[in-house]
């Protein structure tokens, strides 16, 4: 199910979805300013975003996302929202 809602992310509807239920303040600012800074849509740059996490991360990157994902009532978002906040860390305004 996590791949799959990965794979759906470049669509708008569901990123947009997916940047509510996350319930992160100014994550949908922050992701509209970065998407136009590399002059991309907003839903291609939080696929691109999660995409690139999950292709390059650490071994010691994967086993904290699994431990997340373990604790979490929702694994798929928890697990979206730790990506986030790594890879958007430096983007904090």
């Amino acid at each position: 199910m996590f791949g799959t809602l990965i794979a759906s992310l470049d669509n708008p509807q569901t990123a947009a979805t997916v940047i509510e239920t996350l319930g992160m303040e100014g994550l949908a600012d922050r992701l509209k300013e970065a998407a136009s800074l590399e002059a991309v849509e907003p839903a291609a740059y939080l696929a691109m975003v999660v995409r690139s996490f999950m292709e390059t991360a650490s071994d010691d990157h994967f086993v904290q996302l699994i431990g997340i994902m373990n604790r979490a009532e929702d694994p798929g978002l928890s697990a979206l929202r730790a990506i986030l906040e790594k890879a958007l860390s430096g983007a904090a305004a």
